[in-house]
């Protein structure tokens, strides 16, 4: 097996807020309990409906977020409790691509400034080397080294983007977590950045843990797919596993919504009631069986555990 370069061991990462003005003080855990491991050079697909706790996941793996429970593992080293100055330097070796280009870009400084940034903060290089990195990283990912004195503000959200991921190869990284990179782009803005993340992964021998709440995306980027809901993983594998052979009801429903151009395939598609649950709502038992078409009493007395259904492949269910 592949060295993994990312893993979380029971990892868990929970919010307070108080209910009302005057109310007491209620705990939301929006990551409960999740271990996962990403291999060297492969693409670890996170998927689940918005609020389901899938970035809070990427962010607390950064350590962006000081993890409540469990452990990270980076490079076979864990960091879960490490300081900041140790902190600084795993940080050159992980990065991430954010959801919105253009609140991720601060639109006061030129993109030179932006792409330099990482560099002056690490140390690296003279201004006349940070200048002709960002020159060149602008030339890899589509644009021009004309734009380096530009603002964001004029360039469109696939260029933002661009720009984006140009930052996070600044410091020639071994890992980047992607969150929703593409989501805020038009659907044919989509395609060309996951085309261009593909390639740079094959370049630069990057790892990606890429989260979107988009099954069919999510599947066209990565080799494995683990399905999260209400901040527990439901369901780990390959992609021909979670394609082919989906053993959470909660997979098989968010592969059942994809989008068929023949109406008369629709007949199996599965549909859950409800609404995702608040997390400081979390249901006895299974956390899904409010909204599961097969859940029974049992499900309700006893938490599944993710355990192996198949080779490489684990679900949350009591029926998978």
């Amino acid at each position: 097996m592949a060295e993994a370069i990312l893993q979380s061991v029971e990892l868990s990462k929970s919010f307070s807020a108080r209910n009302g003005i005057f109310g007491k003080r209620i705990e939301n855990r929006a990551v409960d309990r999740v271990s996962l491991s990403l291999q060297k050079g492969e693409t670890l697909g996170l998927v689940g409906e918005s609020g389901c706790g899938k970035s809070t996941l990427g962010l607390t793996l950064l350590r962006l977020y000081a993890p409540d429970a469990g452990q990270i593992f980076f490079g076979g080293k864990e960091i879960t409790n490490i300081n900041e100055r140790q902190l600084k330097s795993v940080r050159r070796e992980m990065q991430m691509i954010f959801q919105d280009p253009f609140a991720a870009l601060d639109w006061r400084l030129t993109i030179e400034q932006i792409l330099a940034e990482p560099l002056e903060i690490h140390n690296l290089g003279t201004r006349k080397e940070r200048r002709r990195i960002g020159a060149e990283l602008l030339e890899r990912v589509g644009l021009s080294a004309a734009d380096l004195l530009r603002f964001p503000a004029e360039f469109s959200g696939g260029q933002q983007q661009r720009i984006g991921i140009a930052r996070a190869l600044a410091l020639r990284p071994k890992l980047i977590i992607a969150d929703e990179p593409v989501s805020s782009l038009d659907v044919s803005v989509q395609a060309q950045i996951l085309n261009l993340l593909r390639d740079l992964q094959d370049e630069f021998g990057l790892s990606y843990l890429f989260i979107s709440h988009n099954i069919a995306v999510t599947a066209f980027m990565s080799s494995r797919i683990g399905v999260m809901y209400l901040g527990r993983l439901v369901e780990i594998g390959t992609r021909e596993q979670i394609l082919a052979a989906p053993r959470h009801p909660y997979t098989q429903a968010l592969l059942s919504a994809i989008p068929e151009p023949d109406p008369t395939r629709r007949e199996n598609e599965i549909s859950i009631k409800g609404e995702l649950s608040e997390f400081s709502q979390r249901p006895r038992g299974c956390v899904f069986r409010l909204r599961c078409p097969i859940a029974d009493d049992y499900c309700a007395a006893q938490e599944p555990e993710l355990r192996e259904v198949a080779e490489n492949h684990k679900a949350a269910c009591h029926f998978a």
